[in-house]
């Protein structure tokens, strides 16, 4: 059994791309080009992702945790928050129209 979520996320999940940008970045005072090479990924696949033009991979989310010390569940997580995020934004008055079923 689950408990039902009836409130309305009204704004979108922060973006993997941005908690990489505002917090690690900064934090470790690391620059694009050295985030980069630390992940061994090309400058253009990290930017892509800071810019949020670019979704966070399972594989992506194991080098992000190796390298920050964390999970790849959490940059996964947070990938997921903003997928279904948009994915409702998308489709959210389609979705309405599906009649829940009921159990007789």
């Amino acid at each position: 059994m689950s408990i039902p979520n009836a409130r309305k996320k009204e704004v979108r999940p922060i973006h993997p791309g941005e908690m990489l940008r505002e917090d690690f970045l900064p934090d470790y005072s690391m620059t694009v080009t050295a985030l980069a090479q630390a992940l061994g990924v090309s400058r253009q696949t990290v930017n892509e992702l800071l810019r949020e033009r670019r979704s966070v991979s399972p594989e992506m989310a194991l080098r992000l945790s190796r390298l920050f010390g964390n999970s790849a569940e959490f940059w996964l997580n947070a990938q997921r928050a903003v997928d279904l995020w948009d994915a409702a934004q998308a489709i959210g008055a389609e979705i309405k129209r599906i009649k829940p079923l009921a159990v007789s």
